[in-house]
């Protein structure tokens, strides 16, 4: 296997759909196409944000294909995995490198709450079951498993293991990982409003959440981030917050599908049991993105701040 340079901000794409619920691939690929542009340096397709869980298999395929086929090459497409077994989800990986995906991002089983060593052993399997480069996406507080420091001491021993989407809202865990296994891992940023101070203590890049409906500002903080220009990349972190905060929450797909309506770059259209916002809680939600957009700061200043 190719040594694996996975780096930089991968959108953890939405899937697009019409308001029947039907999938809308030529929306989703105008939205790869978009954000290609803006300078993100890879896709994370069928994640949470893509709403995995709401597709059949054949869909999935289908998402994974329009992605693949509208980057052309030119930056990576990982396949989220998110499935009941072990099985399904190596199942799933071969159909995803038969898609033309670089690599998986593998989640804990669903539904039944892994132990220590289940986790581990299902990660161990979906890596000896697939021959493509692994991400593994350590969430503990939305899928209650946690891969310590020393777990993931544990999986260096598969070589295709490569990377880890940490999520654990902790940003102690960076270095505590650092100090584990070093540089064995590529480390991405999971987890919206930590990016800044993820980067700081070593993160090589972020699956981010806003960047679907924010792409060139989330772009420019992460650069800014890893050239270390913590000054002006405050400024825009600051102004970015409230939206970040979005990405934290139960509803985040629907909250982030409304940004991507509201800045003109997709559909707020979801799966049930995903609803519509509606009430309070969609003016809230509303106002906080208005408030970002009308205050978006200057590009171009961010741009030669960045070079």
């Amino acid at each position: 296997m190719n040594k694996v340079t996975w780096k930089g901000v991968m959108p953890a794409l939405m899937t697009e759909f019409k308001q029947d619920g039907s999938l809308d691939l030529p929306a989703t690929r105008r939205h790869v196409e978009t954000l290609l542009e803006a300078g993100v340096d890879g896709f994370i397709m069928l994640g949470t944000l893509g709403e995995n869980l709401s597709l059949t298999p054949a869909e999935k395929s289908a998402v994974r294909r329009c992605a693949v086929e509208a980057v052309q090459g030119k930056v990576p497409v990982i396949s989220g995995i998110a499935e009941y077994t072990s099985a399904f989800a190596i199942e799933r990986g071969r159909e995803a490198k038969a898609d033309g995906c670089a690599g998986l991002m593998v989640l804990p089983c669903m539904v039944y709450k892994t132990d220590p060593e289940e986790t581990l052993v299902h990660f161990e399997t979906v890596a000896d079951g697939v021959d493509l480069p692994i991400m593994i996406y350590n969430n503990p507080v939305t899928y209650a498993t946690d891969v310590k420091p020393a777990g993931f001491a544990r999986l260096a021993a598969r070589k295709n293991i490569v990377a880890i989407k940490e999520s654990s809202d902790d940003v102690r865990r960076v270095t505590d990982l650092r100090n584990e296994v070093a540089d064995r891992f590529i480390i991405f940023c999971g987890v919206d409003d930590i990016v800044l101070e993820s980067v700081a203590l070593g993160c090589d890049g972020w699956v981010a959440g806003l960047v679907n409906a924010f792409p060139e500002e989330s772009v420019a903080l992460y650069r800014l981030a890893a050239q270390g220009k913590v000054r002006e990349a405050l400024a825009l972190y600051r102004w970015f917050m409230p939206l970040l905060h979005l990405d934290c929450h139960t509803k985040l797909v629907q909250y982030i599908k409304l940004a991507n309506a509201m800045t003109g770059l997709g559909s707020e259209w979801t799966r049930p049991p995903r609803l519509p916002l509606k009430g309070e809680e969609r003016q809230r939600i509303q106002s906080i993105i208005q408030q970002a957009i009308d205050s978006r700061p200057n590009l171009e200043a961010l741009a030669v701040a960045a070079e």
